[in-house]
């Protein structure tokens, strides 16, 4: 399973490892039971910085600066829970991060540990496009930070260096 974690950003150093291994929990957690055997995920993760993201998002959503996550979708399409192989980047704001953190009375690395999560859910075919859908979305979300706050210190993801994970 190719899984790129990459830091392209130096204001939020990020524990590389740590968001390997959260990945990987998550996208385990959200594989349906009948394709857990045959997945082989290829998936991208970049935590950036402001310009870069505000730049992704015009060139790919026509939306004015930047944003806390994009996800990019190669794969084919199916509802959730979309079973088989995931192949995608996943594009993170560690500063938009922050500013929501503070809103909502968590830490980077928590916000950071959620873009992920949501992230991986639109992989798996999750939308978020309209209010009944964004419900759904958000329930499974809230469950799996749930479960990932009783399994990982999220606030491990903070420490470390921007030293990329293989």
């Amino acid at each position: 399973m190719p899984l790129t974690i990459r830091s392209r950003q130096k204001s939020h150093p990020a524990d590389a490892w740590a968001l390997r291994r959260l990945a990987k929990w998550t996208l385990a957690e959200t594989e349906p039971r009948q394709a857990l055997e045959s997945a082989s995920h290829e998936l991208g993760v970049y935590l950036v910085d402001p310009v870069e993201m505000a730049g992704a998002n015009w060139d790919y959503l026509q939306h004015d600066g930047p944003t806390d996550v994009i996800t990019f979708d190669y794969g084919e399409s199916g509802d959730a829970p979309k079973p088989g192989p995931i192949l995608g980047d996943i594009f993170i704001c560690p500063v938009v991060a922050e500013e929501f953190a503070r809103k909502y009375k968590t830490s980077w690395a928590e916000e950071v540990a959620r873009y992920l999560i949501h992230g991986i859910l639109h992989l798996r075919g999750y939308d978020d496009s309209a209010p009944g859908l964004r419900r759904t979305m958000k329930r499974e979300e809230n469950r799996l930070m749930t479960a990932v706050a009783e399994r990982f210190p999220l606030r491990r993801l903070a420490r470390g260096t921007t030293v990329v994970g293989r």
